[in-house]
């Protein structure tokens, strides 16, 4: 392949639980689809291929994301194409089953470490969502997730990865909440996932994805 072929390919994977794979919204688009195709316009004057993986699966903590991650996006992998990863996790961490959380948070932020780490290694460009609130778990729930958000920024601050806080503003956020009420306490409609979609815009995600990789950096090791 020509030089020139990190300009001409994007590869974008989304790693994550629910959310990201978009549960609840009746138009089945959820906040990636939503933000992807506000970024189209963009992305129409620069690469002739864009892909989009999204990769969400539903319960998944970061250690369950951290288990299948590499295997999942080798297989999707161009050589010389420009390989984006996106990455939400912790909403299902801070989560309390049978009196303890799912995921601690210190093991929650290995995970994260563990993840960009990897990602930089394979050739993946990094950025990272923080975890949206589970409206119907209560006070609790989002204290620990609050705390956990905070954490996974502190990772990415320290690793240069751009990181995209969306817990505050979707906890107070009427239609979020009443969204997530009205359903299953947890996901949103369409309008919700607008809200997510709208503050992953506003927070950089635009000018990171057309921002262009030197084509030494795009390669996937």
């Amino acid at each position: 392949m020509s030089d020139d072929t990190a300009d001409r390919n994007l590869r974008i994977v989304f790693l994550g639980d629910s959310f990201t794979q978009g549960i609840g919204d009746p138009e089945y688009r959820g906040w990636v689809g939503r933000v992807m195709a506000d970024c189209w316009t963009a992305l129409a004057a620069g690469p002739e291929e864009v892909t989009v993986f999204n990769l969400g699966v539903r319960r998944n903590t970061s250690a369950d994301v951290l288990a299948r991650c590499w295997g999942e996006t080798a297989v999707r992998a161009l050589p010389g194409a420009d390989h984006r990863l996106v990455l939400s996790v912790g909403s299902n961490d801070a989560v309390e089953e049978d009196g303890r959380v799912r995921v601690a948070p210190d093991a929650s932020l290995v995970h994260v470490s563990a993840l960009l780490d990897g990602a930089r290694e394979r050739g993946l460009a990094p950025l990272v969502v923080g975890p949206p609130p589970v409206a119907g778990a209560g006070a609790p729930h989002l204290e620990r997730l609050l705390a956990l958000a905070d954490g996974i920024a502190g990772v990415c601050a320290g690793r240069g990865v751009p990181f995209i806080g969306v817990t505050r503003e979707l906890a107070a956020d009427r239609e979020w909440t009443a969204q997530a009420l009205a359903g299953d306490g947890a996901h949103p409609g369409a309008g919700g996932y607008r809200r997510l979609a709208d503050l992953v815009l506003r927070g950089g995600f635009r000018e990171w994805l057309t921002e262009r990789r030197p084509a030494e950096e795009a390669a996937l090791t």
